[in-house]
């Protein structure tokens, strides 16, 4: 076989060094929190902060929203459509960043979407009807799909045994914008409005902080971050080390394949809830139990800075179980995470005391974001080829959760917010046991071992490759991560079947 797939490698290829120790694919086996190392901490950190900045931004609004909402004239209704629209808009621009990862890679992908959005952030401040308060929410809200590149990105640069922390980590600093905007917003306001401005006027102010934040970051994906441990899609195209996949198979592999529906759906009800409890949280807590702005900003802010530990844990606890479980600890990890996060949601709803609501909350948003954690230790294993049109589909779940919760239990006056909180809880619960039908025919799911049939990783993964294109090699990557994927056989990975024929050689 001939062509840079099939040859071997060039010898700089083999002697080429990175500050992490790599697998077969260059990528990182060790997360090293501290480190800045190019490429893989560097883009770590990069994506996380650049998340960060675009979840400031689109929830921004919830904690100034008693003050915009005498500026505005807003009524209940025109509140929950703005929230709506914040996170609808992504529900397409996180599929389609998915698509847009697979093809020009994270780094262009999370760079530009970051960089268009914020001129909505900017115009936020000119905002004069519900109309166009609602619009501006709107595109702010398109900026959160970067999860989906910060994602596509670890999975891109960590290997199976720490991917799961990789991804939870990421994901978790940068949701934790979420709560940071609810502390930080208000004492921007404050800081405005006590050098003078009027409180009209210092909430419009207040906004071009977030609008610079995610201005900056842009610039900072786009300079500094890599694609992949080994250069940038546009080089490795160039240089021939990195196929250009044909995307109607990237999309056809996605779609067809049930576990990422599945995930997506499970993922509308832990990080859908997230979405939903950012947006009316602050105001749940001003208007029952009577509380000032700037406490309920401070109590809102504890549900989105648990972040800091509870979706990393999440990552964390999904690589745990799977070293001594396999793939079948990371489903059982999420499935009871998922359902204990949906009985303390259904207590959060029906405590009447402030004390005890606070608490109720806190041990929630642990839960809650504990299973976005898990869910991104399952999704990079769910396709090789079609990684990020997966990961576009279940972040884009947690979107459509969003949407329909806030719909349905949020919007309008049907519902109380207290009486909403508690049936979101049981949606949760009922979501959740869809987790129980995904099954790997190599690994197995909850109650089902590995299928009878000789399966194996190489089975899985080649499946989505036809013959033309093996015989040009350019199925060579997903090889590499079949290999790297056995350690999912949990602790009987050293008995377990492998290919007749071995595994093919590796670059190193």
């Amino acid at each position: 076989m001939e062509g840079s797939y099939g040859a071997p490698p060039p010898p700089e290829s083999v002697q080429k060094k990175f500050a992490l120790p790599v697998d077969s694919e260059h990528k990182a086996t060790e997360f090293r929190l501290f480190s800045v190392a190019a490429p893989h901490m560097r883009a770590f950190h990069l994506s996380w902060v650049s998340f960060f900045a675009c979840f400031v931004s689109t929830f921004a609004a919830p904690p100034l929203l008693p003050i915009i909402r005498d500026d505005l004239d807003l009524t209940a209704t025109d509140i929950g459509n703005a929230g709506i629209a914040a996170v609808s808009g992504a529900v397409f621009a996180r599929v389609a960043m998915g698509t847009a990862c697979d093809l020009f890679g994270p780094r262009l992908a999370s760079a530009a979407l970051t960089l268009i959005t914020a001129p909505a952030v900017y115009c936020t401040a000119i905002a004069n009807s519900p109309a166009s308060f609602l619009l501006v929410r709107f595109f702010t809200g398109f900026s959160i799909a970067t999860f989906v590149s910060t994602q596509f990105w670890m999975s891109s640069l960590f290997s199976s045994k720490v991917v799961g922390t990789a991804n939870g980590v990421a994901g978790g600093w940068g949701n934790l914008g979420g709560g940071a905007t609810q502390l930080i917003m208000p004492l921007v306001f404050d800081l405005i409005h006590n050098i003078g401005s009027t409180k009209f006027t210092a909430w419009r102010i207040a906004f071009f902080i977030p609008a610079l934040f995610q201005t900056l970051s842009a610039y900072a994906i786009f300079f500094l971050g890599q694609d992949l441990p080994d250069g940038n899609y546009s080089q490795l195209h160039k240089s021939g080390d990195k196929h250009k996949d044909n995307f109607s198979q990237v999309f056809y592999h996605a779609i067809t394949n049930y576990r990422g529906w599945i995930l997506a759906l499970t993922y509308g009800y832990c990080f859908g809830v997230e979405l939903t409890i950012d947006n009316i949280i602050a105001q749940y807590f001003y208007d029952r139990f009577n509380v000032n702005l700037h406490t309920a900003g401070i109590i809102a802010a504890s549900f989105g800075l648990a972040n800091l530990f509870s979706r990393p844990g999440g990552g964390i606890l999904s690589d745990i179980m799977a070293k001594r479980y396999g793939m079948r600890g990371r489903l059982w990890a999420l499935w009871t995470v998922q359902t204990l996060g949906g009985i303390f949601c259904i207590l959060l709803g029906k405590v009447g005391s402030l004390g005890v609501s606070i608490a109720v909350m806190i041990i929630f948003s642990v839960f809650v974001q504990a299973a976005c954690g898990l869910t991104f230790g399952i999704v990079p294993f769910v396709s090789r080829r079609s990684l990020g049109i997966v990961s576009g589909m279940t972040g884009g779940g947690g979107n459509v959760g969003a949407v329909l919760t806030q719909v349905i239990f949020f919007r309008g006056s049907r519902f109380s917010t207290e009486t909403g909180i508690t049936l979101m809880g049981v949606m949760i619960i009922c979501c959740s046991l869809v987790i129980m039908s995904i099954y790997f025919p190599q690994w197995g799911g909850m109650f089902c071992g590995p299928s009878s049939k000789v399966t194996t990783e190489e089975d899985y993964y080649m499946s989505e490759w036809n013959s033309a294109e093996k015989e040009r090699g350019i199925h060579m990557a997903s090889m590499k991560f079949s290999e790297n994927s056995r350690s999912e056989r949990g602790r009987r990975v050293e008995s377990a079947p492998t290919p007749i024929n071995g595994t093919p050689s590796t670059y190193v």
